[in-house]
């Protein structure tokens, strides 16, 4: 009987392994470069297969950093030296420094102003590396399941839209605007306003001017943006997406309104 029951006896089967079945892209990176406008939600769920990010950055950052230079060389180096000063003499902190040291101080920040156009592609790539932590941090937050490659994408791609637009349309208005026309206190983020701050005085307004400044059709745009990409990318719902959205922004625009209220310049 017991050779019987040793004969029959046959080895478990081994476990079946769940391997996750990979999706692949079905855009190419040129395509979802256009997409991002007309299919938003599409587009993420195609950068949800295949994180994508460097053309688009890559764009942004050529962008950027040419409309910077352009702007500095329009305005001048007289034109920033008479704002530094300004600044200077309004900053509580500078009342105690003799005349000598005023003047170097304002030399310093002419020749930070002047070399800050070289040094935005590598602070873009910085802040845009922490921007994208902080979405994956958002998304595991609230249960998600999306990678840091993912969330590099969403934040890349949320911003790539209106940066694409907001500052084609700045260099168009920087060409055939005055640089009389143009004030330094107000169009340290760009020359267009698309927002209530426009019709502010930001060098007597700085804090509310830059209060104001946060209700920006192109910032607005891209929130929309991050919150579909965060909602289809990380998986986790529209409000939750929303949550982590608003609370990036609150926290940002704290920052940006300590630094109105120091500087006494719009941020």
């Amino acid at each position: 009987m017991e050779e019987q029951n040793s004969s029959e006896w046959t080895a478990p089967l081994p476990p079946i392994e769940n391997k996750k079945i990979e999706e692949p892209a079905q855009m190419s990176e040129a395509a979802t470069l256009g997409n991002i406008f007309f299919e938003p939600g599409n587009t993420f769920e195609d950068l949800r297969r295949k994180p994508r990010f460097i053309l688009a950055l890559l764009i942004m950052v050529i962008l950027t950093s040419g409309y910077i230079i352009a702007f500095q060389h329009k305005m001048g180096e007289e034109r920033y030296r008479q704002f530094i000063a300004e600044q200077t003499d309004k900053n509580p902190q500078s009342q105690s420094l003799s005349a000598e040291q005023k003047k170097q101080q304002i030399e310093i920040g002419v020749t930070i102003t002047k070399y800050i156009g070289y040094a935005i592609p590598v602070i873009i790539v910085v802040f845009t590396f922490i921007g994208a932590l902080l979405y994956w941090l958002g998304i595991k937050a609230f249960g998600g399941a999306g990678t840091y490659l993912q969330s590099l994408s969403v934040y890349v791609y949320s911003s790539f839209a209106p940066a694409l637009i907001s500052t084609l349309a700045n260099f168009v208005v920087l060409f055939l605007k005055s640089p009389d026309d143009i004030d330094l206190a107000t169009s340290s983020r760009g020359v267009i306003q698309a927002s209530p701050a426009m019709f502010m005085n930001g060098r007597e307004m700085p804090v509310l001017t830059t209060l104001f400044g946060t209700f920006d059709l192109f910032l607005i745009w891209g929130l929309i943006l991050a919150a579909i990409g965060l909602n289809k990318v990380g998986k986790i719902s529209k409000g939750s997406a929303w949550a982590v959205v608003l609370f990036l922004t609150l926290l940002t625009l704290t920052y940006r309104i300590i630094s109105a209220f120091f500087s006494g310049s719009p941020q």
